[in-house]
């Protein structure tokens, strides 16, 4: 034993003196390329003084970087996490600074500018180094990594013992359908997906309530309700403010109602962990979490995962460097596409490739590393969101190069995990899941020129640009509403009708991909569809019959809720099935919009934009090449991939419908491994069974 820990230290100070000669090395080349940058004295120096004051001026930099470095980062935590990437390297070219000041007889020096390039460029190769050394160690690689947690279960007190039972981990691909991963796993773009799958792995496919967006999907999975959920955005008349998934106050907001409909504080109550995700699930252990962060000070534990990431300066130095050549490849592959005359294309410039580099870099770099950190700390159960795909293919596509080029880096970080698990002290079982997946299609505005807030307003018989007035649909938009107006007027002037057009508000238009919803404002209570035509004689008959929509949801007073279609079409919700209208949209679409229709948010008018079956094409009321959040072809179907050791998720020959019950699933899953892990209070409603249609 004594002999195993001397033979250990002997190679840690043998790594330790080896990453030092090539810091002093890359030091010594640095300074002879580069005029502002010394190591001499101005009367010049023999070989061997200035490789001592390398020397000096690496270790000193290491030494700094250890020390210094960890101090600067957690002062720094509050710093919003893409302004921390960007200042990473303006800090190590401080130290590096420091260092140089450092050295005796003041042999070093270089500009600021200077000391920035030298101070990436050694710290890079001083990881990759370091890396090197141990890639061929396995156990050196263990041992790093549970040095890692160690020190991080001592900071918070936390007992490291290995558990009996196999913890859980849930790593969400954001966007990713099943039909993509299914052709990424056939194609070789995913092999450890491929590896798993039918191996030790079963793929399922679910389908997703009629708002497919990870605000209503992710809230449904962690919390079990994603009720009154009815787009990514919404407006809600009764406190007069607009709701978006992806804003802190309204996460917040929506995990609230979801905790108290539930009576349950989610799906990580015991010993979990949320990484990268809108909501909490209840854990414990956060980083990354939207609902979290807008908590200000040492109370915000979500951001203390920039901390424990960038801690460490050769990730810090690493995650830069890559979120640099990130930018570089987005830009590279939008300018190919607008060479190439890539049709639908939408715009990529502004601050974009920085977003994208944030969510295809910093984000999966910060969630993948806690993940790690949590599965070698022994978590019951942890559940990671990485939004890199979804990103990338909201502007490139889903079927694009560009968004299989994500998807290989993905499944080198799955490949990761995977081996990190044999390390951890207790067994893993690594579900891999989607929240929705995306449908591709030019964008509404790019099809007809103009978008669907200027057809309301065109419809309404309300101003637009010059530009949205004089396309085609713009102008049939205003004609059709003159048209509907004078037709109102002569009724009253023949029939005695007191039915003036009802002065209003400018109508709020918001779009969730190919779902929007319209909403007047100066009325506290849904408006009719006898209401609207009061307003508005023209604007449901202009919608209806737009060939880039394919139905509308409105109440009406004589007949409930009405599902409007094209020619003409008028269904009553009670009456609603998957064909007329629906017809389209595939199995389930009925129940979908049904369900929707009994929000209390739901809006005055929804509107779900065309789909094409054959091509698997809608149109986004955003601009989005790749887009999801109604219905309509891949956005609909995510998928589980859950290992075989696990009960099937539905039965035989059924399937399985809606985020709700996705959490009943995953929530069996962890009782199956331990025991009851998330604790039902009694106001929690009775689970009904985990299939809906055979």
């Amino acid at each position: 034993m004594v002999e195993g820990r001397w033979r250990t230290a002997g190679r840690a100070l043998v790594r330790v003196i080896v990453v030092w000669a090539v810091s002093t090395l890359t030091m010594l080349a640095l300074a002879g390329l580069l005029p502002d940058f010394q190591l001499q004295s101005d009367d010049g120096d023999s070989v061997t003084r200035t490789a001592v004051t390398a020397a000096l001026g690496a270790g000193a930099f290491g030494l700094l970087t250890a020390l210094v470095w960890p101090v600067v980062v957690r002062a720094l935590l509050l710093v919003p996490a893409l302004i921390l990437g960007l200042l990473v390297f303006f800090l190590n070219g401080s130290l590096l600074l420091i260092a140089l000041w450092l050295i005796p007889d003041g042999r070093g020096a270089a500009d600021p500018e200077t000391a920035v390039v030298v101070a990436a460029v050694m710290s890079a190769v001083a990881s990759a180094t370091s890396t090197a050394l141990a890639v061929r160690d396995d156990n050196a690689y263990r041992r790093r990594l549970s040095r890692l947690a160690d020190r991080r279960r001592r900071r918070s007190g936390e007992d490291g013992a290995g558990s009996g039972t196999p913890g859980t981990v849930f790593l969400q691909l954001d966007g990713v359908g099943h039909d993509v991963l299914r052709r990424a796993a056939d194609d070789g773009v995913m092999p450890t997906v491929a590896g798993w799958v039918g191996a030790t792995h079963r793929l399922t496919p679910w389908r997703t309530d009629w708002s497919s967006q990870t605000g209503a999907s992710q809230l449904g999975i962690l919390h079990g309700s994603n009720h009154d959920v009815p787009a990514f955005r919404w407006y809600e008349k009764d406190t007069g403010r607009v709701m978006v998934s992806n804003r802190p106050a309204s996460a917040v907001e929506l995990q609230r109602r979801a905790i108290a409909r539930t009576g349950d504080g989610g799906l990580l109550t015991v010993d979990g962990a949320s990484r990268g995700n809108l909501f909490s699930g209840g854990a414990d252990q956060l980083a990354l979490v939207l609902s979290m962060a807008a908590r200000r000070g040492r109370a915000n534990r979500s951001r203390a995962g920039y901390f424990a990431y960038f801690s460490d300066p050769a990730n810090a130095v690493r995650t830069a460097l890559s979120f640099v050549a990130e930018v570089a490849r987005e830009i590279g592959q939008s300018t190919r596409s607008r060479l190439r005359g890539d049709s639908p294309r939408t715009g990529r410039g502004g601050l974009y490739p920085f977003i994208r580099a944030f969510a295809t870099v910093v984000e999966k770099d910060v969630v993948v590393a806690a993940v790690i950190g949590d599965m070698l700390a022994g978590r019951t159960a942890v559940y990671a969101d990485l939004v890199a795909f979804d990103e990338v293919a909201h502007h490139s596509g889903p079927h694009s190069r560009d968004a299989r080029l994500v998807l290989r880096r993905l499944d080198r970080s799955l490949a990761l995990i995977a081996k990190v698990a044999d390390h951890a002290p207790r067994t893993y079982r690594i579900v891999l899941l989607s929240d929705h997946g995306q449908s591709p299609g030019e964008t509404f505005e790019s099809a007809y020129g103009l978008t669907l807030k200027d057809l309301v307003r065109a419809g309404c018989g309300l101003p637009v640009s010059r530009r949205a007035g004089r396309s085609r649909s713009g102008a049939e938009a205003r004609d059709a509403a003159g048209d509907a107006l004078r037709g109102a007027l002569h009724r009253q002037r023949t029939d005695g009708e007191d039915e003036r057009p009802e002065p209003g508000s400018d109508p709020v238009v918001l779009a969730s991909g190919n779902l929007a919803l319209i909403s007047f404002p100066d009325s506290a209570d849904r408006l009719s569809r006898e209401q609207i035509e009061r307003r508005h004689p023209g604007l449901l008959h202009t919608l209806a019959s737009h060939p880039g929509i394919g139905f509308l949801l409105v109440r009406s007073e004589e007949h409930g809720s009405l599902v409007l279609g094209p020619d003409g079409a008028e269904v009553p919700i009670a009456q609603l099935s998957d064909h007329g209208p629906l017809s389209a949209f595939g199995p389930g679409a009925a129940e979908a919009v049904r369900r929707t229709d009994g929000f209390p948010h739901v809006a005055d008018i929804m509107v779900n934009s065309m789909y094409d079956p054959k091509a698997g094409t809608v149109h986004a009321f955003e601009e989005q090449i790749g887009s999801h959040g109604g219905l309509g072809g891949e956005q609909s179907q995510p998928f589980l991939l859950s290992p075989l050791d696990l009960t099937p998720p539905v039965g035989v020959g059924a399937e399985l419908v809606g985020a709700e019950r996705v959490h009943r699933v995953l929530r069996r899953w962890l009782r199956e491994c331990a025991g009851p892990q998330v604790p039902i209070g009694t106001a929690a409603e009775p689970s009904p069974p985990d299939t809906l249609t055979p």
